[in-house]
C-alpha cells in the first residue's frame, strides 16, 4: 500500500500596500484563495527591511507608496529581485504605469505581473495571476499592455490588424492555445501570425511565453 501524498504547501506571499483597509483585505482574499501570506508592510522601506529570512514565493506591491507615491513599489520589486532573483513580483496598481512596467519586466526573467487593482473582477482570477506568476509566467492587465504597445507607432506599422491583436494577446502572457481561443481561429492560423510578427519585427521566437513578452518589451525600448 502505498503512502499518501501529502498535499503541496500553500504559497508564500509578502505584501506591500499603504492602504490599511485594502492591506487587510488582500490578506484575507489571498488567505480565502489558499496562499498563505507571512508579512504585510505599509510601505516599500519595512518591506526591504522586513523581507530577509522570510522565504517567500512571490512579493505582491502597490506601484505608489509613501514617502512620495511616485515609485516606491516598482524600485523595491526591482531591488527584491535582484536579492532573490526567483521570487516572483505582482505589482496591483490603480494607474497604467507603462515606464515602470517596462522596467521591472526588461530584467529578462519571468515571474512578473501587473494587474489595475480595479479591473481584478474576481477572486479566481488574482489566484490564476498569483499561481502563473509564481509558477514563472508573465501576467499583464490588457490596459497595461496596450499602453505599452502604443509608446511606439512606427515599428508596428508593418503589421497587420489580426497580428497587432495576437501581438497584444501575446503580451499580456497567453499561449498559443489561449490566443487561438480568445479570437476563435485554430492553432495554427496563431501560430503563422506570431512566426510573421517576430520576422517583421527582427525578433527570435524563444518558444516560452514570458519571454515572448520580454521580447516585445525589449523592442519597445529600442
Amino acid at each position: 500500500m502505498s503512502a499518501p501524498i501529502s498535499p503541496a504547501p500553500p504559497l508564500r506571499l509578502v505584501l506591500a500596500e499603504d492602504s490599511v483597509l485594502l492591506r487587510e483585505g488582500l490578506v484575507r482574499l489571498f488567505d480565502e484563495a489558499g496562499f498563505e501570506t507571512v508579512a504585510a508592510y505599509g510601505n516599500a522601506d519595512d518591506l526591504l527591511a522586513g523581507v530577509q529570512g522570510l522565504t517567500p514565493d512571490l512579493a505582491v506591491l502597490d506601484v505608489r507608496m509613501p514617502p512620495t507615491f511616485r515609485d516606491e513599489g516598482v524600485r523595491a520589486a526591482i531591488e527584491l529581485r535582484r536579492r532573490m532573483p526567483r521570487l516572483g513580483v505582482l505589482l496591483l496598481s490603480q494607474y497604467v504605469e507603462g515606464t515602470y512596467a517596462q522596467e521591472l519586466l526588461s530584467a529578462g526573467t519571468g515571474g512578473m505581473g501587473y494587474l489595475l487593482k480595479d479591473r481584478v473582477s474576481s477572486l479566481d482570477e488574482l489566484k490564476d495571476a498569483v499561481t502563473r506568476i509564481a509558477a514563472g509566467g508573465t501576467v499583464l492587465d490588457p490596459q497595461v499592455v496596450s499602453q505599452l504597445l502604443g509608446r511606439r507607432n512606427d515599428p508596428l506599422a508593418t503589421l497587420t490588424a489580426r497580428e497587432r491583436e495576437v501581438l497584444q494577446l501575446m503580451a499580456e502572457g497567453r499561449t498559443n492555445a489561449g490566443i487561438a481561443a480568445k479570437m476563435f481561429v485554430g492553432v495554427g492560423a496563431v501560430e503563422k501570425h506570431v512566426t510573421s510578427i517576430f520576422a517583421k519585427l527582427a525578433l527570435e521566437d524563444s518558444g516560452s511565453d514570458h519571454r515572448r513578452v520580454l521580447a516585445v518589451l525589449a523592442w519597445m525600448q529600442r
